[in-house]
């Protein structure tokens, strides 16, 4: 599983002593206890497509932060974020290119926008950012 892998890596960066690295495996970690105990109550565990949209999630953040600190001009932060966020980046499935996209868009009967969401969203949740599917379809 996806968290086991985090778990390994943030043992090795307690070792290599790297601070920045142990920050947002603990991030993970914590996010993935929240997601266990709220699972709790559904009686449903938490897997690797949850912590999946867990890592896109806390990368949408990343993004948002490195974006503050741009506007501020403090280049060391945005060089952190940018480190931490290549560094969970690796736990996610190769996404879908807009070119892939396009063609399983060409293969569909309805190309209504909320058909075609709703496709992508059933077959392909996890492996595609659906702005870009959105941004796609739009540019049809």
């Amino acid at each position: 599983m996806i968290i086991d892998e985090i778990k390994s890596a943030n043992i090795q960066a307690m070792k290599d002593k790297d601070q920045r690295a142990r920050g947002i495996y603990s991030v993970l970690m914590n996010k993935h206890l929240v997601a266990t105990v709220e699972s709790r109550t559904s009686g449903k565990e938490v897997d690797d497509a949850d912590m999946v949209r867990i890592i896109q999630k806390t990368i949408k953040e990343l993004e948002e932060e490195r974006d503050n600190y741009a506007k501020v001009n403090n280049t060391e932060e945005v060089e952190n974020i940018e480190y931490q966020k290549a560094l969970i980046e690796k736990y996610l499935p190769a996404m879908l290119s807009e070119e892939e996209i396009k063609k399983i868009i060409d293969t569909l009967e309805d190309k209504t926008v909320p058909s075609v969401m709703r496709h992508f969203k059933t077959n392909y949740n996890g492996k595609c950012d659906m702005k870009v599917v959105s941004n796609v379809l739009k540019n049809l």
